[in-house]
């Protein structure tokens, strides 16, 4: 029997996993790791020319890639809240309550029989303030950004001022 019009919207309308987010970024460290093969020897050379820097570099980077993973990873149980809460099914219990989405599920609460409405303030207010918790998850990426192009000059300037 073919799936009935509410459980083909329900379908349509979950939010999508972080996973190809996640496969997208392990195809692209990949795609690093076989450059750094490739380029092994002239990688050796160019760390040795200044070991500390270049190590403060690759320890930014790395913790920088951790952060990054950790950001994405973190959204799976957040979709899967969304999702189990949009079925509506009052049967169904939630294990754990959202991080990021920690004011929806203040402000919705445990009641999910019937269509919920919520005031156009209070969804500004919500969308606000999860869209504030997600900046500051971002900033910190940010910040490492910056600090791997400041060490990258910083070390450019360097070589310079050693090769004069």
């Amino acid at each position: 029997m073919p799936p009935s019009r509410s459980e083909m919207e329900i379908e349509l309308s979950k939010l999508s996993s972080p996973r190809i987010f996640l496969v997208r970024m392990l195809v692209f460290l990949v795609l690093c790791g076989l450059v750094g093969v490739v380029l092994y020897k002239q990688i050796v050379t160019a760390f040795f020319a200044n070991p500390g820097l270049n190590a403060l570099i690759g320890a930014v980077l790395l913790i920088g890639v951790i952060l990054a993973f950790r950001q994405v990873i973190r959204l799976y149980p957040e979709v899967a809240w969304v999702n189990n809460f949009r079925i509506a099914d009052p049967g169904l219990a939630i294990e754990r309550r959202p991080t990021l989405l920690a004011p929806m599920a203040a402000i919705l609460g445990g009641e999910r029989t019937g269509r919920m409405s919520i005031s156009q303030q209070t969804m500004r207010h919500l969308l606000d303030s999860i869209a504030t918790r997600l900046d500051e998850a971002r900033d910190i990426s940010r910040y490492m950004t910056g600090l791997l192009v400041f060490l990258g000059l910083l070390g450019t300037f360097w070589g310079l001022i050693e090769t004069v």
